[in-house]
């Protein structure tokens, strides 16, 4: 998520969810299909991975993300926050990091504390670099080629931890610049092929462009084929919901183009208002739950004020939830009711 986003006209949204029924690109002939690479990452896992298009964990048991993204890069200070979202009953939180283009870059000993504190918290981490935000528009934007390179140097850190943290390359890594936009599955799928052939064996996420909402269809139009091209077949795709969603139809056509091909996808971050509109957060949170499918809520604090303030606790004080925390933790579908602990911490009780 950035600060403002640029609004989305309606027509631009109505284009979009009239071709969500649309197929997906069809595979090039000889490729894998979603059930070859499934099965070939279940025999080979060393941790979490994606099987019959659903994330699971090394045990197989299933692995349904419940979680809050916090705002480590900005806030590196407030490592107390780990230990409320898991108390607040997230089972995984997905924590912002930077590669140095933009803001502080969090080095391996940073990043190894993290993963440590998430351990500790019993909370599968979901680490992602916040830099590629915007990338096409905003111009202080890094490219998923320069995220693959700060993924790389972290690599000694991160090896054996498979089994507890995800990779997601790059934060909304597109604006709404269409011609940019169109090297989104080129970019990404190069990224994947970059952490796999340095060694990586964790399962990655890759967000959607259009600051993660694909509302031009790209992510879900070319899913099949960046997902192809995984030689581990352990990718999942993240779409942000917020003013694009601001219907049922539209929450629920989109989810299902990705579940009715096999193609595993979680809502990497929503929220209850923002400036570009008011999203469903009702229709995202039951329908997510009735489909086994994951997410984030931004954010846990230090978000900012106004129609964006999406704040799920006051100055990062448990003590002090917002109507937003309220509505995610103790809410229908929410925290409360979703959340069940990852088996590699040892217990299934929230």
């Amino acid at each position: 998520m950035r600060p403002t986003r640029a609004t989305i006209s309606g027509t631009a949204t109505a284009a979009m969810f009239g071709l969500l029924l649309v197929p997906l690109l069809a595979q090039s002939a000889g490729a894998a299909t979603p059930a070859d690479r499934d099965a070939g990452a279940g025999a080979n896992a060393v941790g979490i991975h994606v099987s019959g298009g659903q994330l699971v964990e090394s045990d197989g048991s299933p692995l349904l993300l419940r979680g809050v993204s916090h705002a480590h890069t900005w806030y590196t200070s407030e490592t107390d926050s780990f230990a409320d979202i898991s108390d607040a009953g997230a089972n995984s939180v997905r924590v912002v990091l930077s590669d140095g283009t933009r803001w502080t870059r969090n080095e391996p000993a940073d990043v190894a504390n993290v993963v440590g504190l998430c351990e500790e918290n019993r909370l599968i981490c979901v680490l992602e670099d916040h830099d590629t935000t915007g990338y096409g528009e905003e111009s202080a934007a890094s490219t998923l080629d320069t995220a693959a390179s700060y993924w790389i140097s972290l690599l000694p850190t991160l090896r054996g931890t498979e089994d507890r943290v995800l990779i997601n390359i790059g934060n909304e890594p597109y604006g709404n610049n269409a011609t940019v936009n169109a090297s989104w599955a080129a970019d990404t799928s190069a990224a994947i092929q970059r952490l796999r052939d340095a060694g990586f064996e964790h399962t990655i996420v890759v967000d959607a462009p259009s600051w993660g909402q694909d509302w031009q269809g790209i992510m879900r139009d070319s899913a099949a084929d960046v997902l192809a091209a995984d030689p581990d077949g352990n990718t999942v795709f993240s779409v942000h919901m917020y003013g694009v969603y601001d219907t049922a139809a539209e929450i629920t056509s989109y989810l299902d183009t990705f579940t009715s091909q096999g193609l595993p996808i979680i809502v990497g971050e929503f929220g209850h208002n923002h400036s570009d509109g008011n999203p469903d957060e009702d229709t995202i949170m039951s329908y997510t739950r009735s489909q086994g499918i994951g997410w984030f809520a931004w954010s846990w604090s230090g978000n900012g004020g106004g129609v964006e303030y999406l704040d799920m606790v006051a100055g990062f004080d448990p003590a002090q939830r917002t109507e937003w925390g309220n509505r995610v933790i103790t809410g229908p579908d929410g925290l409360a009711e979703t959340s069940v602990r990852a088996n590699v911490f040892g217990c299934t009780p929230s």
